[in-house]
């Protein structure tokens, strides 16, 4: 009987699946952090030999994150370790764009350089070459410091039940800021193994995104006297109707799909759904924006600086940007929505 308990104990183990390290909750805690910065008469942490606030393993809590999420291999990395060959676009873009020396693609870019530092977030991580924004000093729209943004600024590494661990309604980074929005309801491709971003295979918005966003950007959505784009409105009938008629520049009314370079927040929207939207379907911010940083000015989905998509990527020399339509006439994908390409001359 002994034996046989034995056995079925076994096989209980061996069958458990396999957790990665913030699955299920708080990962083991010297993962992140080190009692007393000292392990064999060596410091855990060489750039902070009088230990840190947070008694990280590394000096910042960005610089620690990027201890695992870097790379340009398989599983879930933000950060590449190849300007050329960034990791495969997903709903977030890639903090690596924010090394570039020049990502102005548009006219005249090589005479009117952009810095990298405006491809997006620029989180606190001088071990990887990145430091807080050096002209913004708080968050657009909003006063969140952008000498403090780091990843623990919008994820929780301790776990919760969110979406990508987004941070909830409640205090952030030891109160330097509550939120009061909550975080969005979404789905993503899994993190590993979940391939790369395609019109069926993609992130699922779902509510609550440009809400979430407007935690540290909020004057984006309050003050529409100058800001006057919509975020987090419904889309209407005549938008739905351009949305789903335009399949590119070459074919404007031909009839399209859900495009996952250009999506929409639904209440129905699921990972693999190819539906166009209703007029009940909303804009938000990652309708034209990724979330980390992209090749692009403003973590742009797409370079809103150039004229033609194919552009993207020549001055600076940094991945290009996609374009989902394959052709040397396709122009910003701002026309997904609001097709102003009728009549434009082909060049091509």
């Amino acid at each position: 009987m002994k034996k046989l308990l034995f056995v079925l104990s076994l096989v209980a183990i061996t069958a458990a699946p396999a957790l990665a390290f913030h699955d299920e909750g708080v990962a083991h805690c010297n993962g992140c952090h080190t009692m007393h910065n000292s392990q064999d008469g060596a410091l855990v942490d060489p750039d902070s030999p009088g230990g840190n606030a947070w008694l990280l393993n590394d000096s910042t809590p960005s610089d620690t994150c990027l201890g695992c999420h870097y790379g340009g291999g398989g599983g879930y990395h933000v950060f590449s370790d190849d300007l050329m060959a960034p990791t495969q676009e997903r709903g977030a873009g890639d903090f690596v764009f924010i090394l570039e020396d020049n990502i102005n693609d548009g006219h005249a870019g090589g005479a009117n350089p952009i810095a990298g530092s405006r491809a997006g977030h620029n989180i606190n991580a001088p071990g990887y070459g990145i430091g807080p924004d050096n002209l913004i000093s708080q968050a657009p729209g909003g006063t969140f410091p952008s000498g403090l943004l780091g990843c623990s600024s919008c994820h929780d590494p301790h776990g919760n039940e969110n979406f990508r661990f987004l941070n909830g309604v409640g205090p952030v980074m030891d109160g330097l800021a509550t939120f009061t929005a909550a975080a969005p309801v979404a789905d993503g491709l899994a993190l590993f193994g979940g391939g790369v971003e395609e019109n069926d295979n993609h992130t699922a918005y779902i509510s609550g995104m440009s809400a979430w966003c407007g935690n540290c950007h909020g004057d984006f959505h309050n003050n529409n006297t100058l800001l006057i784009h919509p975020s987090g409105s419904t889309l209407g009938g005549t938008i739905a109707t351009t949305y789903s008629l335009y399949n590119g520049t070459v074919d404007q009314t031909g009839g399209g799909t859900y495009l996952a370079e250009v999506p929409f927040q639904d209440l129905a929207m699921t990972t693999s759904s190819t539906a166009n939207p209703t007029a009940g379907s909303q804009v938000m911010c990652m309708t034209c924006h990724r979330s980390h940083a992209t090749s692009g000015p403003d973590a742009g989905r797409w370079d809103f600086s150039v004229t033609f998509l194919h552009e993207d990527g020549v001055e600076s020399g940094s991945w290009p940007i996609p374009d989902p339509y394959a052709n040397l006439n396709q122009r910003s994908l701002c026309n997904k929505c609001h097709n102003k390409d009728a009549g434009d001359h082909n060049p091509f």
